[in-house]
């Protein structure tokens, strides 16, 4: 049997206390099997899906070799989209306030290149990045991977669909012989087989269940007139009324689509695909992350490395054309303990996607009845919260505190009142309860953060 308790590793006493403190009480099955041979210095394979604790399990490994006192890349972590790279980074950072100034870095395409010159000119003791930015700094010159000790893969089979194959082939060509190479993927294709017997030195192989439990899921299928796809997504979100849904198509056209239809039914939705710039994806996952947007609609580069706490429900507009596919959908909701519910639409046409599920999880699947939801109620679909977008960050030196202090200092509005706050480069976002929005606008509108003027929006 397999011990779950952190303190049986050998950990710094710091970072059994971080731990501890970030509420992190007993490994989780991917931690308790992979943290051992990754301590050891084991090169590794681990098969485990997407919110089973993986990244924890990588950063806890990464973390312990790491000499704080050489300012060089002594860890390099590989994701295959910007999301999941600012993921893992701030988990990252969070599982490194153990050991004082451990400085981590993200490198993703879709930003300017010319900060990161500066923040690698800074040195970084771990980088989390796309593998395109990763090569492109490494051909410029301004990143140097000589001193590396450990190289992490994750998500390799997505980066591999991606056509990330040449990509990670030269990076790596670029790493020492010595390193330490760990590969986490959610499933095993052949391509995975080709890397890891190409660039592991006689890695050890883990793996954890892959499928959901369904007393942590509930799933229901329902068969539908694709004519009536919308109005269908539509009737789930009034029935059941989830406060946070994702709501996964096929198609950029599609999301906008759906987008369209329930906005003009009173439910808040926005979409999330491939094309969106920047500055938009930042504004639609801050808004979906901090409440104050009910329906994310995504396509499938969002089903990876999106890790929203209390996601009640998830709904396959579609059903994917891959079961594994579909395991990794559902496996956003439900997470960390909570219960989740996966809503699966199916025309007469996907009946074959439908038996791969059956097939891939053993167990016949829930069919319901559409006409036998309630409308539940035809009150509009709002979010709890609404975001201020200021137009300051990080750049400007704003910080969270300037924000809080602004909006509850001088018997303002109640700490409790405010949500999430997040600041990128140029803009900031606050969450405050829908009930006080228009005032908290005003208040911020007509005092000044950190002692100036700034311009607010409601989103």
């Amino acid at each position: 049997m397999t011990t779950t308790a952190f303190s049986t590793l050998p950990l710094s006493a710091a970072m059994l206390a971080n731990l501890e403190a970030l509420g992190y009480a007993a490994m989780t099955p991917i931690q308790a099997r992979s943290l051992p041979p990754i301590l050891a210095g084991s090169d590794l394979i681990a098969q485990a899906k997407t919110g089973s604790g993986k990244t924890a399990a990588f950063g806890i490994g990464l973390l312990a070799p790491l000499n704080p006192r050489f300012f060089g890349c002594q860890a390099l972590v590989l994701c295959p989209t910007r999301e999941l790279a600012d993921q893992v980074a701030k988990e990252l950072r969070r599982l490194a306030r153990a050991e004082g100034n451990v400085k981590i870095l993200s490198l993703c395409g879709g930003v300017p290149f010319g900060p990161q010159i500066g923040s690698l000119e800074h040195g970084a003791h771990v980088v989390v990045g796309t593998p395109g930015r990763v090569q492109e700094h490494l051909k410029k010159g301004t990143l140097t991977l000589s001193g590396l000790n450990t190289l992490v893969l994750d998500e390799a089979d997505r980066m591999l669909d991606m056509g990330f194959y040449d990509s990670i082939a030269e990076i790596i060509g670029q790493t020492p012989a010595r390193r330490q190479t760990l590969l986490f993927s959610a499933t095993y294709p052949a391509g995975i087989e080709q890397l890891a017997a190409t660039f592991l030195k006689n890695p050890q192989r883990v793996e954890v269940e892959s499928l959901h439990d369904d007393s942590q899921i509930e799933q229901r299928f329902y068969e539908i007139d694709p004519r009536q796809r919308f109005e269908s997504v539509a009737r789930l979100l009034l029935h059941f009324r989830p406060q946070s849904c994702v709501a996964f198509c096929h198609t950029r056209q599609q999301c906008q689509e759906l987008v369209a239809e329930l906005t003009a039914r009173g439910i808040s939705a926005a979409a999330l695909h491939g094309e969106l710039e920047q500055r938009d994806r930042d504004q639609v996952l801050t808004t979906f992350a901090n409440r104050s947007l009910s329906v994310l609609v995504a396509t499938d580069v969002a089903a990876r490395g999106l890790d929203i706490a209390g996601l009640e429900a998830v709904i396959n507009v579609e059903l994917a054309r891959d079961p594994q596919v579909h395991v990794h959908r559902i496996g956003r909701s439900g997470r960390a303990g909570e219960k989740g519910l996966a809503l699966s639409l199916v025309a007469p046409a996907e009946a074959v996607r439908a038996r791969a599920v059956e097939e891939l999880q053993g167990a016949p699947l829930n069919w319901c009845e559409l006409d036998g939801l309630k409308a539940g109620s035809s009150e509009p679909l709002l979010p709890p919260m609404t975001t201020l977008c200021i137009a300051a960050g990080r750049k400007d030196k704003l910080r969270p505190g300037d924000i809080l202090g602004a909006l509850t200092g001088e018997a303002g509005i109640p700490g409790a009142q405010v949500g999430k706050i997040a600041i990128f480069d140029f803009q900031a976002f606050v969450a405050v309860e829908r009930g006080i929005a228009k005032q908290a606008l005003k208040r911020l509108n007509d005092g000044k953060i950190k002692g100036r003027s700034l311009k607010v929006r409601a989103l």
